[in-house]
């Protein structure tokens, strides 16, 4: 008996020691309410379902025992909402309306948002040169100066793009935040290529980065595809790119430069 006793003891003593994770979320999207939400994680390049929940008056929660931190995809149903989540131990909150969307409250996840949004505004100011153009054309500026004049800004705001997003991944190499944006900014290549971009970021790559099992596919696929196009080795049909959750992609990441 007495040996049952502290088995049970110490099961509950692991269990309460154990981390976990508390997600609240809130919606003003009436489509949400009713729906089931599924938080999503790549596991052996397969994506599966880690945690679910209903929507309830514009309101839902995940909750869970934490083995490690993990970067997760929310989605209703099989349509992914395109919002990252890192599943770390705090109490996250996660709140969707039609013009933003968010995470918060735990440290990695405030750090990835802020960093969507620098990427967002960046976005946004790319944009707008459009909107611009077309002012200075019916303001009656000469075609070639509009030209010039917004070819330049547009360089300027990739460069601060570019140096943004490698920033970025270089300060986060060791922890889930670093793979998980390469794994955005290669997400909508057709198959694995070698950038600049991405050649800079893996020279100044960690052993645990060139680790992560999406950037060692990534990287190894890319080098032999340019093996090939190179001529160095017989060519075959480019092998896809590695499977990837459906996190917000940053725009203008997406082209090769």
């Amino acid at each position: 008996m007495n040996k049952i006793f502290y088995a049970l003891l110490t099961a509950v003593t692991f269990a309460s020691c154990a981390e976990s994770y508390n997600i609240q979320g809130s919606t003003s999207v009436s489509a949400l309410d009713g729906s089931k939400l599924y938080l999503k994680t790549m596991v052996n390049d397969e994506l599966k379902n880690l945690d679910s929940c209903d929507v309830v008056h514009g309101k839902f929660k995940f909750a869970g025992l934490l083995d490690t931190i993990k970067m997760a995809s929310l989605y209703m149903d099989d349509e992914p909402l395109m919002m990252p989540v890192v599943i770390e131990q705090g109490d996250i909150e996660i709140h969707i309306d039609n013009t933003n969307r968010t995470v918060s409250g735990s440290p990695l996840n405030e750090k990835l948002y802020e960093f969507m949004k620098r990427h967002d505004q960046l976005g946004n100011e790319l944009n707008e040169l459009s909107h611009k153009q077309s002012q200075m054309l019916l303001e009656g500026i000469d075609e070639n100066v509009i030209n010039r004049q917004l070819s330049a800004e547009a360089n300027r705001i990739a460069m601060q793009e570019d140096s943004l997003v490698t920033n970025f991944i270089v300060d986060n190499f060791d922890n889930v935040l670093g793979p998980g944006v390469f794994m955005m900014i290669t997400g909508s290549y057709q198959y694995p290529i070698l950038t600049p971009q991405i050649e800079d970021i893996m020279s100044k790559a960690t052993k645990k980065f060139k680790a992560d099992p999406y950037v060692k596919q990534y990287y190894q696929v890319a080098n032999e595809i340019q093996a090939r196009q190179n001529g160095l080795v017989e060519d075959v049909q480019p092998t896809p790119a590695p499977a990837q959750e459906n996190n917000e992609t940053p725009d203008s990441t997406r082209n090769a430069r």
